[in-house]
């Protein structure tokens, strides 16, 4: 297996591996394309302190732009113990705020639509003794290869841009300022989609993302974390790095590969009937009496109807080290902890696809609330410790 590791080169060379990767997806793509979301809209290139820009109540890169960007580099890092991280958060913020502010000219090239999104973890929370919802530890889950390195972390940084090279400068000058602040990196990940509104075909040719909450009342119940106080404007994320045995999916027939899906390769619309905007119908049988949607195919494991949780805002990712390395940079952001821990422990008890699924890197995170000039990152979080 091929690890990413802190140092500048390898986050380069995720950077070129990215590319060819792209084309090899597309390549592998069924017709026709992916099916549109009835949600907000957005284009590619969100407008400069607007839908991508970092200062507001909450920051971007979670329901803004709507659309994710087509490339990511998520990067994990430990801070020092013992030492204050209210400098730190500070210090990356102001260089967040630079990178997506008016300026485009900031990394020498036209920043785009990029944005940054910045969380921490559960030592941090701790240490400025906030009580996040069903707190931000992740039990053991089955298929796991766990490392000290991969698993946890005091802060996550992501950044999303159309434009590749945008992502790596964005990370380079970023991890640049948390290393002048003492901070190690522990594990990075590039990861790419194919452009396009709604959900999008991951590696297996499947779209991927329907099962998203919707509307700004789903997102704003299902996501966000309410106020007042100085968790309102956050939310919970989920990172984790989700290696695929891509080629032995791919081995099997079509019609088992649905299966073990729940949906239909060419459109995405569910086993069960209907469009591929269509909600998976649970309850749907054949005139023999057997369930349409398999009670093993993952869309019907994962369903929130069945798991007993909210929905997922989910944000993934496909990335590409090698063939012996590829698969699913799966993000999700949820207003409390136990909406992904119920849906793993269902997939974990039985789900088709799993037996294809490792995860080699997990961490959860609070993505701290919005932030400016005047209010810096964590400002609001951090002035609970003591």
């Amino acid at each position: 297996m091929t690890t990413q590791s802190n140092s500048r080169s390898v986050v380069r060379r995720s950077m070129l591996g990215a590319l060819p990767a792209l084309a090899a997806l597309s390549a592998c793509r069924s017709s026709p394309p992916s099916p549109a979301s009835p949600g907000p809209r957005a284009t590619a290139a969100q407008p400069r302190g607007g839908a991508g820009g970092a200062a507001g109540a909450r920051q971007a890169g979670v329901d803004r732009p709507a659309q994710p960007q087509t490339h990511t580099l998520a990067s994990v890092y430990s801070l020092p113990p013992g030492r204050d991280p209210a400098p730190a958060l500070a210090r990356l913020g102001s260089i967040v705020l630079e990178l997506t502010g008016k300026s485009r000219a900031v990394l020498g090239m036209e920043a785009g639509d990029l944005t940054v999104t910045v969380g921490v973890g559960q030592r941090l929370a701790a240490l400025a003794r906030r009580s996040v919802p069903g707190g931000l530890e992740l039990p053991a889950f089955a298929r796991e290869e766990r490392t000290e390195r991969t698993w946890g972390g005091d802060l996550l940084v992501q950044a999303c841009a159309s434009d590749p090279v945008v992502t790596v400068l964005a990370d380079a000058r970023l991890a640049a300022t948390l290393e002048a602040e003492g901070a190690s990196r522990r594990w990075s990940q590039a990861g790419f989609r194919p452009p396009g509104d709604g959900a999008v075909r991951n590696l297996l040719g499947f779209p991927d993302g329907i099962e998203n909450p919707r509307t700004p009342a789903e997102i704003e119940q299902e996501v966000w974390l309410p106020g007042p106080g100085p968790l309102a404007g956050g939310t919970v994320a989920v990172v984790r790095r989700l290696r695929i045995d891509v080629s032995g999916f791919l081995a099997l027939p079509d019609a088992r590969q649905e299966e073990a899906i729940g949906r239909r390769k060419a459109d995405g619309a569910p086993l069960s009937g209907g469009g591929p905007l269509d909600r998976l119908d649970l309850s749907a049988k054949s005139a023999h009496g057997r369930y349409l949607v398999p009670a093993m195919a993952h869309a019907r494991r994962a369903n929130p109807n069945a798991t007993g949780s909210g929905r997922m805002l989910r944000r993934g990712y496909s990335y590409h080290n090698g063939p012996d390395d590829q698969g699913l940079l799966f993000v999700s952001f949820q207003r409390r902890l136990r909406t992904f821990i119920a849906t793993q422990r269902r997939l974990d008890d039985g789900d088709d696809l799993m037996r294809f699924v490792t995860a080699t890197a997990s961490g959860a995170f609070l993505v701290l609330p919005g932030f400016d000039a005047k209010r810096p990152l964590g400002a609001g979080f951090l002035a609970g410790q003591g």
